[in-house]
């Protein structure tokens, strides 16, 4: 189990692993975020139904996760390019809370149909919110790697076993010598 940790531990230290890491704590502090929002504007002030509270905390957590992930995760300085970057993240988005609006719709038709009360109904608001977003997650980072204009994971994945392959072939010994 240590060696795994080790490796784990390494692997965090590359370049790849630290811009995975931040992805992954960017997703979380938005989740935080967009579940704040969420639980105040449907949970506690009760402003408008599940489905405009979705977006609305969607939304509000959207504009963090850019600037997050942009500079953050993928190290990226200055004006932002409007075609190759902004628009990309604001599709990804758009389809995120659409796929998250399904989710809301279906929390509520189920808080109807088991008469749950506001905290249990929110709750369930708040459950279909992580997963609808949760979905989506692998799918951002996909695109993200292509649109701020970094090298795909597969391919930093596949030098690096092939560095590890060639140094693992040098460092085994010659079985042919054995043999004599």
């Amino acid at each position: 189990m240590s060696e795994l940790l080790l490796t784990v531990w390494s692997w965090l230290h590359t370049r790849e692993g630290r811009k995975i890491f931040r992805y992954t704590m960017t997703s979380v502090i938005t989740t935080g975020v967009s579940l704040s929002v969420l639980g105040l504007v449907f949970g506690v002030l009760r402003l408008w139904s599940e489905v405009p509270s979705t977006i609305f905390a969607n939304v509000c957590a959207a504009f963090p996760s850019y600037w997050l992930n942009r500079r953050w995760a993928w190290g990226k300085a200055g004006r932002s390019h409007v075609l190759k970057e902004v628009l990309p993240f604001w599709v990804m988005s758009g389809a995120s809370i659409a796929f998250s609006m399904i989710g809301a719709a279906v929390a509520r038709y189920l808080g109807q149909r088991l008469q749950l009360d506001h905290l249990d109904e929110t709750a369930l608001v708040l459950f279909a919110n992580v997963m609808s977003f949760g979905i989506f997650w692998v799918l951002k980072l996909m695109v993200f790697n292509r649109t701020f204009r970094v090298p795909a994971l597969a391919e930093e994945i596949d030098e690096r076993l092939q560095a590890e392959e060639v140094v693992g072939v040098a460092a085994q010994p010659d079985d042919s010598a054995a043999v004599r």
